[in-house]
């Protein structure tokens, strides 16, 4: 008798010492026997792009299916939200980027269309992104300190691009700009990338995002302010941290992946493993290490308290900060 993917994967498990997924009832006991959708809400060339499109090559060779990746960005990174919490069947056929955005989004407007701690299957958390400022290298800001004190005497007139409003780099800089009683104006893309080409072309003055910009900063395109991880990053030992600056603050958003409500637990378990093997693997690592983004793995149950913990702290930020999207 021929075993489908999912038996013989358990064997493969088992055989290695690991505990075996869950035995699955009925049509979902081979699973998967067809292509699996991984949404990705952010636009091609991002760091987080790179990382899952990574993600879903090695876990299509683990399963034995082709894991497509998909991008729909928009929205601040929370387009694919709804697709997940309401249209996606919980078959393990359509799942996606979790991230601290889509936590975050039914507290900044008055009708939400989600709740991140009942509407989701969170299955694994993954890794996190190394956030920073970065200027145009003809920028006459050598330091994030000459940057705040030009903000200070001229109010408003210095822009931030992010890929998103209320995203977790957005709200840093709202952070920063109300502990130092400055004003900038935000300037909102579809993507890092997208916020990128507008620092380089000089339409916008900073970039506040994640490491999309790296690569400028090493070609000498452009020069990193600050990064807003606990210590200085390998790659820019001369770039200070937030903390170095003064600033008690720590921003990486760890993220994962999740889907549709009521997955079955031994889906949930398969799709566990494969992305957990995959992130640990050494074609993993090598990309995350482009953009040095850290390891943030939390298991199934660890992931679901996560997101319980921190849908708690970000609507006391957002109620704290005053921030709305909707008036």
């Amino acid at each position: 008798m021929s075993m489908g993917p999912l038996s013989r994967r358990k064997s493969v498990l088992m055989g290695a010492g690991l505990l075996a997924a869950p035995r699955l009832a009925g049509a979902q006991a081979r699973y998967p026997d067809r292509p699996i959708r991984l949404i990705i809400p952010w636009t091609p060339g991002s760091s987080s792009d790179a990382q899952l499109r990574n993600l879903a090559d090695l876990a299509s060779r683990a399963l034995g299916q082709t894991v497509v990746a998909e991008n729909r960005a928009g929205a601040g990174g929370t387009l694919h939200a709804v697709t997940l919490a309401r249209e996606a069947r919980p078959d393990g056929y359509t799942i996606g980027q979790m991230h601290l955005s889509v936590v975050r989004r039914p507290y900044l407007v008055r009708t939400p269309q989600w709740d991140a701690t009942t509407d989701f299957t969170h299955i694994i958390g993954l890794t996190g992104w190394l956030y920073g400022v970065a200027v145009k290298a003809d920028s006459p800001f050598q330091t994030f300190a000459e940057l705040i004190a030009h903000a200070r005497a001229n109010p408003g007139r210095l822009s931030f691009a992010t890929s998103g409003i209320a995203t977790t780099n957005h709200l840093a800089m709202e952070d920063i700009a109300a502990r130092e009683r400055v004003e900038f104006t935000h300037v909102p893309f579809r993507g890092s990338s997208e916020g990128v080409t507008a620092v380089l072309s000089g339409t916008v003055s900073m970039i506040a995002d994640s490491s999309t910009w790296a690569p400028q900063v090493e070609a000498g395109a452009m020069r990193a302010l600050c990064v807003w991880t606990e210590n200085r990053v390998a790659r820019f030992p001369t770039v200070p941290t937030l903390k170095e600056l003064g600033y008690d603050m720590v921003v990486t958003s760890p993220y994962g992946i999740s889907g549709p409500a009521r997955m079955d637990p031994g889906v949930v378990r398969v799709l566990h493993d494969v992305m957990r093997d995959a992130l640990m693997s050494p074609e993993n690592t090598r990309v995350r290490g482009q953009f040095d983004m850290p390891v943030a793995y939390l298991d199934t149950e660890q992931y679901q308290d996560f997101i319980l913990r921190r849908a708690a702290y970000e609507r006391e930020i957002v109620t704290r900060l005053g921030i709305r999207m909707d008036g």
